[in-house]
This record gives C-alpha cells, structure tokens and sequence, in this order.
C-alpha cells in the first residue's frame, strides 16, 4: 500500500508538472506579438483607444507649388468625418454611404493611409502581410527589414494592390514602395520621415520621392484624447 500512495503521489506530481508546463507555453504563446503590432506600437498604437478626434490636412507639394490640400476632422469612435477641400465641406458617416458621401470617402481612405500607415497594418484584418527579410532601401540604400502588404483581389476601393515596406529595428517606417495591382514595377516610391508625436501618436509628417522636387506632406495635425 506504502508502494502504491507513493506511486500516486509520483504520478500526480507529473502530472501537475506537465499542466503547468502547458499553461506556461500557452500563455507565452497568447503574448506573442506579430511584426504588424510591433509595427503599430512603435507609432503609438497602443494609445489609439483613447482617441476621440484626429484633424490633418493632406498636401502634394511639387517643386515650388504648394497644394491647397484636404482638411479633414475624423471622430474615430463614432466614425464620422468631415472634409473641407476649398470651399466646400461634406460632413458624413462612415456607416451611412450615400453617393456624395462615397466620393468623399474614397479620398478619406486614401489620406487617413498615409497618415496612419503603421496601424493600417492591424486595421486591414483581409490583407496579408510576408515574413520580414532584410533589403536594400529603395532611395537611402539602407540596410532595412522589409514586409510586403498585399491586398485581396476582392473588396475596397484599390483591391490587389502591394506595399513593400522597409522598417528600422525599432520598427519605425523608413520608406516603402506602393506596387499597382502588385505589379512587379514600382508604381510608387517614396520615405517616411520628419516623425512628430502627437499625444503618443507617432506620424511621419513628409514623405518624398528621391529627387525631393516631390513631397506628400501634412499640416495642421493634431490627435485628441478622451478626457
């Protein structure tokens, strides 16, 4: 009998052994954290919850032409968004399309992609994004790591369409490389940089082509936090 409770006081502490080495590896496996979030939280993601309201104005300014640019207003929790682009404002929500309200958003969509680039990545849940490589940059020819977003052929406003990525260590975006239709020739090449915190926010308020006569810029940001 002595034999047999010691056998079973073996067998459980094995067994209690193997349960908490389980839970352990599962736990360590829920905190893994994908390159898409790493990403994110270098630019401040994990701030985002606590956004109420987001304000940029989107410019191209080539050479010495300055753009007049898209001022917009988004309300993140509610999902409504004003634009004033000259003199005219249209004032929507993103639940509610109409046909006025559609051409408006398309151009959102657009500028809020460049603005918050890094949390696109965790936003657009139907892309996918490749595994990080290290690559040559397009226009600084810096040693980077790369990961390429693709698109579905399916659903959105530019369906197919590619992004080759390049970040630094610290996971900030350097540049990257927009591909039309995930055509093998750049449609796009440009940098992020001129990094500005807003609030915990991270944005790259310039990005240029290589021959900086090109810069897609933003003026007037500005990121409110719930009180």
């Amino acid at each position: 009998m002595k034999y047999l409770s010691a056998f079973i006081i073996c067998v459980s502490v094995l067994v209690s052994c193997k349960s908490e080495q389980k839970e352990s590896v599962t736990k360590t496996e829920a905190k893994a954290v994908s390159i898409a979030e790493k990403i994110a939280n270098a630019h401040g993601y994990q701030n985002w919850k606590n956004v109420s309201e987001v304000k940029f104005t989107f410019k191209v300014d080539r050479d010495t032409i300055k753009g007049n640019g898209r001022s917009w207003i988004w309300f993140p929790k509610k999902d409504s968004v004003v634009i004033k682009a000259g003199e005219q404002i249209v004032k929507y929500n993103r639940n509610k399309l109409d046909s006025m309200a559609l051409n408006a958003d398309k151009a959102f969509i657009n500028d809020k992609f460049w603005v918050f680039t890094p949390f696109q990545l965790v936003w657009d849940t139907s892309a996918t994004i490749s595994k990080p490589k290290t690559a040559e940059s397009p226009i600084h020819k810096e040693q980077l790591n790369m990961i390429t977003l693709l698109y579905s052929e399916k659903g959105g406003y530019t369906p197919g369409d590619a992004y080759d990525i390049y970040y630094d260590n610290s996971y900030l975006i350097k540049e990257w490389v927009f591909r039309k239709g995930n055509s093998e020739k750049p449609s796009l090449t440009n940098t992020f940089e001129n990094y500005k915190d807003f609030n915990g926010i991270k944005i790259a308020i310039d990005h240029k082509k290589d021959n900086g006569n090109w810069n897609l810029n933003f003026t007037n940001v500005s990121i409110t936090l719930d009180n």
